[in-house]
């Protein structure tokens, strides 16, 4: 295995949040980031950091290919791991999501990704090894109301990968999934933004409820307990990445380790109580 000083990974969403925490810790550790980003400004403000930072928009077929070429450009045509990070929620009931907010998200957190990967694999495969680390979610484990375009688009990334593990055995590429729960990020601001954009809350359903949720999605602060910084989604990346036998998923937080344990042990209709009465407690 090669040491950090010689591995290069190339991450997706770091203008904020868990990505622009994992690039930066990734580069004091050793590493050769290449911190990818959609917005020109985002990219300066990493290059000014240190960073290699160049643009990527996951809604876009010539960005993805533009950076793939870049990195390899500048690594000599290799890559030693992929972190797929960059991703948006979409609030809002399933009956009240456009059909075109829906496809816009699955645009950039599963077909985005999806794209960037297929350009990577066959690097990967050339080399013999790699590591493709997704960032999926406690909600890609569990459903919660009011999520269902997020929900949707997470549930097909931990698909895929599974997927992708089993036809990955054998060439050296490993394949894991991080789940975090809560954490410290631009996440929620992000949400409410494309709330707004796309929720008519006057001609729903379900008044109430987002009137609960626009204040839970505007809070200053830890919306829920047990939220962590975005250094905890670094820990286990770093493992995903150098240790001999990645694991194939890892939870992050409490409430998604809790969630994690119940799906395994309780009956689907105790399931749904559960979630039932987070969701009713998080939306008051």
């Amino acid at each position: 295995m090669t040491s950090p000083l010689q591995r290069s990974i190339l991450i997706t969403g770091c203008s904020s949040g868990i990505g622009f925490t994992c690039a930066q810790g990734l580069h004091q550790r050793g590493y050769r980031v290449f911190a990818s980003a959609r917005k020109a400004a985002d990219v300066e403000r990493l290059r000014a950091l240190g960073l290699e930072a160049l643009l990527l928009d996951l809604d876009d077929t010539a960005s993805i290919a533009a950076a793939v070429d870049h990195v390899l450009d500048k690594t000599g045509g290799t890559l030693y791991g992929l972190f797929n990070n960059g991703a948006f929620a979409q609030p809002g009931a399933v009956e009240d999501v456009p059909t075109e907010a829906l496809r816009a998200n699955f645009q950039t957190n599963v077909f985005g990704p999806h794209e960037l990967t297929r350009r990577i694999i066959p690097i990967m495969r050339k080399q013999g090894y790699g590591r493709i680390v997704q960032n999926s979610s406690v909600l890609g484990l569990v459903a919660m109301p009011y999520r269902g375009a997020y929900n949707a688009t997470k549930f097909a990334i931990e698909g895929l990968s599974d997927t992708l593990r089993l036809e990955l055995k054998g060439t050296g590429i490993h394949v894991s999934l991080i789940e975090p729960g809560p954490i410290r990020s631009q996440f929620r601001a992000n949400a409410f933004l494309k709330y707004r954009e796309h929720i008519n809350k006057e001609k729903s359903a379900f008044l109430t409820i987002y009137e609960g949720m626009e204040r839970r999605l505007t809070k200053p602060g830890p919306a829920q307990p047990f939220t962590l910084g975005p250094e905890a989604v670094l820990d286990k990346l770093i493992h995903a990445l150098e240790s001999s036998r990645p694991r194939q998923r890892y939870p992050v937080t409490v409430p998604t380790k809790l969630l994690w344990t119940l799906k395994r042990i309780v009956s689907g209709n105790v399931m749904d109580r559960v979630l039932l009465y987070f969701s009713r407690r998080e939306n008051k």
